[in-house]
């Protein structure tokens, strides 16, 4: 068992979010079932469970970088070393319920902006992870996209019952696959001498913009 007290409230909490949710009714059960002292749980986690749900999100942020330095994807597309990175992101997790009870807390409009923050988070350490050196538009256009793909890929397989989630995986790749099409399109719009010169004003005033320089926490992308 871990001495870290974080940890230790983590993986306390983590047999009560099936039935508790992120909740305070979990977050007082996890102080009483690990030993921590209440005071040094509240000092570490000040709004309780969801601090702790945060915490949560991050840990299998971690574990899917883990995963992604252990594949070593060779041979593969570009789009599918981005669906093998999604992909380790989901079976990263051992319970679905407490996915489930994650989504209803993130849902709720005093806990979106923590839920929309953890996406774009998932999202960055994935581009980064794949040697994403974008430091213009791109950067956040990459991350936005696949923060979509991302948490739609998620509440389809919340609620998948196939053989080995073989349906979202499916599901996976036509999200892909629908991303491709759009930068296609979007490659030929540019290059097209029709259309090249309604663009070229939206493209000035885009390639002003550049990524994060630094690294602050309310940042998109920040992952501390």
């Amino acid at each position: 068992m871990s001495d870290d007290p974080q940890t230790q409230l983590l993986d306390a909490i983590l047999m009560h979010v099936p039935f508790d949710g992120w909740s305070q009714a979990s977050f007082d059960a996890a102080v009483q079932d690990s030993d921590v002292d209440p005071i040094v749980a509240r000092g570490l986690f000040p709004r309780g469970a969801v601090d702790l749900a945060v915490a949560y999100h991050k840990a299998g942020d971690a574990e899917m970088l883990r995963r992604i330095d252990a594949d070593p994807m060779e041979g593969y597309r570009f789009r599918d070393k981005v669906a093998a990175a999604v992909r380790h992101r989901i079976e990263a997790v051992d319970d679905r319920e407490v996915v489930r009870r994650g989504t209803t807390l993130f849902a709720l409009p005093t806990h979106a902006a923590d839920g929309a923050k953890l996406i774009w988070g998932t999202a960055d350490a994935i581009w980064t992870a794949l040697g994403d050196t974008s430091d213009d538009v791109n950067w956040y256009t990459k991350r936005a996209t696949l923060s979509g793909v991302y948490s739609s890929t998620v509440l389809f397989w919340l609620g998948d019952d196939s053989p080995d989630h073989s349906a979202t995986w499916e599901f996976l790749d036509r999200r892909i696959e629908d991303v491709m099409r759009f930068e296609k399109f979007k490659a030929a719009v540019n290059s097209n001498p029709l259309t090249k010169g309604l663009m070229a004003f939206p493209n000035a005033v885009l390639s002003r913009v550049k990524a994060p320089k630094t690294d602050p926490s309310d940042l998109p992308g920040h992952l501390g």
